[in-house]
């Protein structure tokens, strides 16, 4: 009896245990999230351990659910997030369940039924889960409310991470933040770690909501009410000072520091710390670094050996305003102690008389020549070698106070430009399976244009040799491809392909049979519309070739490709290309159309061999060799024109953008009307620059292997996007393709000179500095247009599209590498454009600065319309000084030798 009554009790909670995870199971399914708490409650570890299992295989399911139930799957997620934590026992699982990305897509502001299912568990078991959670930035910054919670039932310390006190910002901000922290018991620890931040917390400096009080403000009352310790919390700023960063994260500690306001014995315990920050930090960093050591200075408290290295490390800054304070500073320094001249004097000549600015330099020479007998013999002429360093406009006035100076131009100028760059071949493709499948994974971190290139005709050659070796490690190598992962390709309707080839992925998906026949024809047939703009051009014959691979891989019908390039810039050798021809020739195979049509368009022709393989492809025969013979030979067989609309004209019709007022004409040319439909806009028409396709500011650095033996057909395809980084305030990164336009074929027409005049206009320094790279090497292989850039230059800044001072940056980068006799050429010709303006352009003095630069260095002389009107005009502004110096050295006589380039 008893044994029976023990069996019945045990089946019968078993059946209860049952029923009550089959109700958690039902209430999750349905999203009941506020339910799961009072369900969880009776189970015990077996039926928790039960019930994980199938919440486990729910959120399996759930994953693979379309957008289209996301509403559902949100509410489910909830509810697996509350009741999984419940059924979890281990401290690493449970943070890992409660961490999950898939299941923190609901609002992380109610932490309630999480806190309520792990109200039972032991202190230090929270505080494990306290510390994972935390530990994972995106976790505690998203879910602070439940992080936090943990923390407070654990009764541990806050944990100071990036991830916590980014959500603590955000939750505390507000219009009582001031009441709110005071209030707060971590905010000792959390303030301390915000202020050490590398990337400070967006409330620091955009609130979430408005307040009347500053986080600065908040932390400056703490540090006076004794909440926050004062020599800690200056120490912290000054110390995030000096590690650096971006000028937004360094607003916070910065403001703290001026509120907090040191005093004069708390700025001599960190001399060395302001010295670094005058040297290297940003220039708002900087300059309030130069104030605290000026201060400290015209108190007597700052050593002389301490003034010297600020002063070595400021005047080999950029800011003029820094350079300019620093000599002031020094002036008054040795206006009042003239033992210190023999110390800072020369460090005042090494810095300052070199400097970029000559009216710096000029105030430097007098700064010098006023304390001059202040100083030994030995520093006397250590300061006449450094007078070398200034620019000859100011010889005279060195002369005046030192005697005869040491010349610097003891040797004819010599123009020094960087050397043509070398061809550079393609590596033969993968000579295994094993390697190519290595070369196919690294395209996922990098897809360069030559690896492509090279991993595509690979992928070819081996499918051709054995296709199913190939597809078998090709299936194993992307097993976890979007395109072949199960959940996605059986689902119905679903077509990963529909609108791109996504790259070399369609080629390894037609391999394994994930792409439908019908998709790639598709692909193949698909026209260009009218309206495409250059973009989508582009894009369309790189694609034809993918689709086209995709198409005929592994079939007899393509051995190789014959479109792979032989070298770096994309181009192709014409015997290769003959032979390659050959080949297929003699395996009776016929060439696809679109590979044809880009190893045409890659053939040097320029190339000293282009005559006799012209002869030889037309002695091999065939449609192919026919049009390989006729391709060499045409003297432009793609052509493109430019016009740029000014502003203002009839034809611009009020567009004020750049980009809107560019039309580039394809010329027609009847060779091209017999390659593919993708290809056939290059054969004449004109495609529309709509600066409002969604994807005007993109051009990848592919595109210039598309036309490398085009130079002025490939310009004209990138002026629509570099323009766009001339007008607009955040493209970045379009002149990538410049530094092999620089190294393509072809002749140089104005769409080159155009789309080098606007990268070195473009917003982003790195944009220009690429646009400066392209210029120097067309100068090096002589195929500059200055003149033609120079003028182009010209009417973009007068009209206002290009704005002088990143002209200035652009051109003083480049005459800094040695070639101002390259810069002077684009620049000479420039300025009559620029001194004529009906508007007077401003700015212009920086120009005229690098312009009189270039001038003095390279021994030019002559005259440039309007610069003797504007030396002649009265004031010291930068715009007169700079056009009197230009002038003066304009005609100058000279003994130097004309211009060198080497």
């Amino acid at each position: 009896m008893t044994g029976a009554g023990v069996g019945t009790t045990v089946e019968r909670r078993g059946t209860d245990g049952d029923m009550t995870v089959e109700k958690l199971v039902e209430a999750v399914r349905a999203g009941r999230a506020d339910e799961v708490p009072a369900l969880l409650e009776p189970l015990d570890a077996a039926a928790r351990k039960a019930a994980l299992a199938r919440l486990k295989a729910l959120r399996s399911e759930v994953r693979a659910w379309d957008w289209k139930r996301w509403n559902e799957a949100s509410r489910i997620r909830r509810a697996l997030h509350v009741a999984g934590a419940g059924c979890h026992t281990g401290a690493a699982a449970t943070a890992s369940w409660l961490g999950g990305r898939d299941l923190l897509g609901w609002r992380t502001d109610d932490a309630g039924p999480v806190l309520s299912v792990l109200r039972d568990r032991d202190p230090a078991w929270l505080a494990d889960v306290a510390g994972r959670l935390a530990a994972r930035r995106a976790v505690a910054e998203s879910c602070y409310d439940l992080v936090h919670g943990l923390v407070v039932r654990s009764g541990r310390p806050a944990p100071a991470t990036d991830g916590y006190v980014i959500g603590w910002t955000r939750k505390i901000t507000g219009d009582r933040l001031l009441e709110r922290l005071r209030e707060d018991p971590q905010t000792p620890v959390l303030v301390a770690h915000a202020i050490s931040m590398a990337d400070a917390p967006d409330a620091f400096t955009w609130p979430l909501v408005p307040t009347a009080v500053t986080w600065p403000a908040a932390v400056a009352a703490l540090v006076a009410d004794g909440v926050l310790d004062r020599a800690s919390v200056v120490d912290l700023a000054v110390s995030r000072l000096l590690r650096g960063g971006r000028p937004r994260d360094l607003r916070f500690p910065l403001e703290l520091l001026r509120l907090l306001a040191p005093d004069v014995a708390e700025h001599r315990e960190r001399v060395a710390d302001w010295i670094g920050m005058t040297a290297d930090a940003p220039s708002p960093v900087a300059g309030y670094a130069q104030e605290v050591l000026s201060g400290l200075a015209a108190q007597g408290a700052l050593p002389t050996a301490a003034l010297a290295e600020m002063t070595a490390g400021v005047l080999f800054r950029p800011e003029k305003k820094l350079v300019k304070a620093q000599l002031v500073l020094v002036g008054k320094v040795l206006a009042r102690d003239a033992g210190a001249a023999g110390e800072l004097l020369p460090v005042v000549a090494e810095g300052a008389f070199g400097h970029e600015d000559t009216a710096l330099q000029e105030r430097a020479l007098k700064l010098v020549g006023r304390h001059l007998e202040a100083v030994d013999g030995a520093v006397r002429r250590e300061l006449a070698g450094a007078a070398s360093l200034l620019s000859p406009v100011h010889r005279e006035a060195a002369t005046a106070v030192f005697g005869d100076v040491p010349d610097g131009e003891e040797f004819p100028y010599e123009e020094i430009l960087p050397p043509v760059p070398e061809p550079q071949p393609l590596a033969a493709p993968p000579a295994t399976v094993e390697e190519l499948m290595e070369d196919l994974l690294a395209l996922r971190r990098s897809e360069g244009p030559m690896e492509l290139e090279r991993a595509l005709d690979g992928l070819v050659r081996h499918a051709h040799r054995d296709r199913a070796a190939v597809a078998e490690a090709v299936a194993e190598a992307f097993a976890k491809a979007f395109w072949q992962e199960s959940q996605y390709v059986a689902r119905e309707g679903f077509d990963y392909f529909a609108h791109t080839p996504h790259g070399i992925h369609v080629v390894l998906a037609a391999l394994v049979d994930q792409v439908r026949k019908s998709r790639i024809e598709e692909g193949r047939r698909q026209p260009l519309p009218s309206t495409s703009c250059v973009h989508a051009a582009m894009d369309a014959v790189r694609d034809a070739r993918l689709w086209e691979a995709a198409d005929l891989i592994g079939t007899g019908a393509l051995p190789f490709l014959l479109a792979t390039p032989t070298r770096h810039t994309g181009g192709i050798d014409p015997l290769v290309l003959v032979e390659r021809l050959r080949a297929y020739a003699e395996a009776g195979v016929e060439p696809a159309p679109a590979d044809l049509a880009q190893a045409l368009l890659r053939v040097r022709r320029d190339d000293p061999s282009a005559a006799r393989a012209a002869d030889e492809a037309a002695a091999l025969g065939g449609t192919a060799g026919e049009r390989l013979a006729g391709w060499l030979r045409a003297e432009a067989p793609v052509a493109a024109s430019v016009r740029l609309h000014e502003r203002g004209s009839a034809r611009s019709e009020g567009r004020w953008w750049l980009v809107d007022r560019i039309l580039v004409a394809f010329e027609e040319r009847p060779v091209v009307r017999e390659f593919p439909s993708a290809f056939r806009w290059l054969g004449g028409g004109l495609l529309p620059n709509a600066r409002r396709c969604y994807h005007s500011g993109w051009a990848p650095a592919h595109w210039a292997t598309q036309l490398p033996a085009d130079r002025e057909v490939l310009a004209a395809a990138l002026l629509s996007s570099v323009a766009n980084a001339v007008d607009g305030d955040t493209v970045r990164g379009v002149t990538e393709p410049l530094t092999l336009l620089s190294e393509a074929e072809g002749r140089g027409g104005r769409a080159v000179s155009l789309v080098l005049a606007f990268g070195l206009g473009c917003v982003d320094a790195d944009d220009r500095l690429r646009a400066v790279d392209a210029l120097l090497v067309l100068a090096a292989r002589g195929e500059l247009d200055a003149p033609g850039l120079g003028e182009e230059v010209a009417w973009l800044v007068t009209e206002g599209s290009m704005k002088p001072n990143r002209l200035a940056d652009a051109v003083r980068t480049a005459a800094a590498t040695g070639a101002y006799g390259t810069v002077w050429a684009v620049l000479a010709a420039a300025l009559p454009g620029l001194l004529g303006a009906q508007k007077p352009v401003r700015g212009l003095g920086e120009v005229l600065a690098v312009a009189a630069d270039c001038a003095e260095r390279c021994g030019v002389t002559g005259e440039v319309p309007g610069l003797a009107d504007v030396a002649r005009a009265k004031g010291s502004s930068q715009l007169v000084t700079q056009a009197r110096r230009l002038l003066n050295a304009l005609h100058r006589t000279t003994d130097q030798n004309k211009t060198q380039t080497v």
